[in-house]
């Protein structure tokens, strides 16, 4: 992976999530951290004409608010703090991620979001839509769950569809970089329509779940450690409710199929997944340039 990651910061309980778990896995990998607060594009309209001294106050705070952030920061974590202006939040942490050639956005929750829970906002559903790097989704309240233990295990949810060698490249690279072990969790039994009688769907179901996993452990490289795990359950909801999580745990997942090219966006399981899980969520784009697979 790349040496830097970028945290999209607000002066809010979210941002200090965000900030907290994007510095815990710069100091598990080695990466250097960018904190970016996104300030409205200094461009006005004819009707609100320019101030000079409202600008350099809203400056003057945004630069309070990122030393802020930055004093929770763990030492020995390498940091620069940003105060960047564009259209919109999501277009300035793309830029910002392009222009330091970082491999990952990190971003918290919306507000109204409940404890331990994720909740997407317009803000983050544009990001989601743009960014070319994964984005890692934060739940809120996941500054109480990060550790000086750094990332102790990262679980990938493994399907069968187009996309899944990359995401699996992105979980071994991860799991490589900071030490943490791999869980393969397939989904493929879970989550059938009620109307079907799913007994010998289920059977059949389970064989290929576990031909699949049995394939990704075998393409795993050497020294990363990896358990395989099939998730049980009538949905993929109860299934997943039925999963530990450890503290500074991760869940990567693959962007929806329908995604452009080295774009990314929550499909119908990733999004039944965020409603469930108390962890941070990595959304892995669909394929990747080799630069960025570094």
């Amino acid at each position: 992976m790349s040496g830097r990651i970028v945290v999209g910061y607000t002066a809010t309980k979210s941002g200090r999530d965000a900030v907290a778990v994007a510095a815990g896995l710069a100091a598990a990998s080695g990466a250097e951290l960018d904190i970016v607060l996104v300030l409205p594009a200094e461009g006005r309209s004819v009707i609100t004409p320019p101030d000079a001294s409202y600008d350099r106050y809203l400056l003057g705070q945004a630069e309070t608010w990122l030393a802020e952030a930055a004093a929770d920061v763990q030492a020995g974590v390498v940091h620069r703090e940003h105060a960047r202006y564009a259209e919109s939040f999501a277009e300035g942490l793309v830029d910002a991620a392009d222009e330091f050639g970082a491999s990952h956005l990190v971003v918290g929750a919306a507000d109204g979001g409940a404890r331990g829970r994720h909740r997407l906002g317009s803000t983050t559903s544009q990001l989601l839509h743009s960014s070319d790097v994964p984005v890692i989704l934060v739940p809120r309240g996941a500054r109480k769950r990060v550790t000086d233990a750094g990332v102790p295990r990262l679980t990938v949810a493994v399907g069968t569809r187009a996309g899944a060698d990359v995401l699996l490249d992105e979980a071994a690279a991860l799991a490589a970089a900071t030490g943490a072990s791999l869980r393969l969790v397939s989904l493929v039994t879970v989550d059938l329509p009620a109307s079907v009688d799913t007994g010998v769907i289920r059977l059949a179901g389970a064989a290929h779940a576990d031909k699949v996993l049995t394939d990704v452990l075998a393409a795993i490289p050497d020294g990363v450690r990896a358990e395989i795990v099939t998730a049980k359950g009538d949905s993929i909801e109860d299934a997943v409710a039925n999963l530990d999580w450890l503290p500074g745990e991760l869940i990567l997942v693959g962007s929806s199929r329908l995604a452009q090219p080295r774009r990314l966006f929550l499909g119908s399981v990733a999004a039944k997944l965020l409603s469930e899980i108390p962890v941070p969520m990595v959304v892995v784009p669909r394929t990747r340039t080799p630069e960025q697979s570094r």
